[in-house]
């Protein structure tokens, strides 16, 4: 089941890439036909939304690979490893376009309103189509592909506005000022990705975990003293990892322990925890890092 997922994951992407590729091209032509820096800007954002794709694709491939030699937690952070160059490729995509539409707004150039009302239509339906099939996707990574489509429509829906505008009203500065707004919402998303990569990345107790209530619930089974060093942690925003020390307040045989820790690893699950590494101790014991063992 879970590797029909992935496949579906990459197929997904895939397909998402290779409409990318060929819209970027369709918006370039388009946007000097119709000397649009509106479109233009666009492309950029599609061009920098292939790379990221194309990333994307590569990095899900590898990070279906288990665990091995190299990486003992398998490979799923490299798909983060996309978002990351992305959010670079996008940042710098979208400062190029500020430097060429600003200067425009105060020398504005004519633009063909009605070329740029054909592209957008197409450019609506196109991405709309994409949208709806990867919004269904799980992973972080399909759901950031699926933003680019999103923010693909929102950009197209404004072109299409500003098109119609344009065509009736002689107000060519709007097209700069549109392509500013959209780089402007690019730079906006790529913050809102880095901030949730960088804390992934940084180790941050993942955001929907509650880390106070697992020490509560732990503490809440019959044989637990106390428990110290708890650590949560995300590989890739989807696979959560715990480890913990358990103080017991006597000393149980093997058996009972299997059993208690069985019941730890199944109120954890529910919690969100896919993986834990829970380590007993008893009483005298206390093994702190800060005191070390007596």
């Amino acid at each position: 089941m879970a590797h029909d997922h992935h496949h579906g994951e990459v197929k997904n992407i895939k397909t998402a890439f290779f409409l990318n590729l060929f819209f970027t091209l369709f918006e370039i032509v388009g946007g000097f036909f119709t000397n649009s820096m509106a479109i233009l800007s666009d492309a950029v954002h599609d061009l920098g939304d292939c790379l990221s794709l194309g990333l994307a694709w590569y990095f899900q491939k590898i990070s279906n690979k288990r665990s091995d030699s190299s990486y003992s937690y398998g490979y799923k952070r490299f798909s983060l490893l996309g978002a990351i160059i992305n959010s670079i490729v996008l940042t710098v995509g979208s400062i190029f376009i500020l430097l060429e539409a600003i200067p425009r707004i105060f020398h504005p150039e004519k633009t063909q309103a009605a070329g740029m009302f054909f592209l957008a239509i197409v450019g609506v339906l196109v991405n709309g189509l994409a949208f709806y099939r990867l919004k269904k996707g799980s992973s972080l990574n399909e759901k950031v592909v699926s933003l680019h489509f999103l923010e693909d429509v929102l950009g197209w829906v404004a072109i299409l506005i500003g098109a119609i505008i344009m065509y009736f009203f002689n107000v060519p500065f709007m097209d700069p000022v549109l392509s500013v707004g959209i780089a402007i919402f690019i730079l906006s998303n790529v913050y809102k990705n880095i901030r949730q990569t960088l804390h992934i990345i940084l180790q941050g107790i993942p955001v929907d975990i509650d880390i106070a209530e697992i020490s509560e619930q732990l503490q809440q089974f019959k044989g637990i003293e106390d428990i110290h060093d708890l650590h949560v942690w995300s590989v890739d925003g989807n696979y959560n990892i715990l480890t913990v020390h358990v103080v017991l307040t006597k000393f149980l045989d093997l058996d009972k322990i299997t059993d208690l820790k069985g019941k730890i690893r199944n109120s954890l699950k529910l919690k969100g925890i896919q993986h834990a590494t829970i380590e007993f101790e008893t009483m005298d014991e206390r093994c702190d890092f800060e005191y070390g063992c007596d």
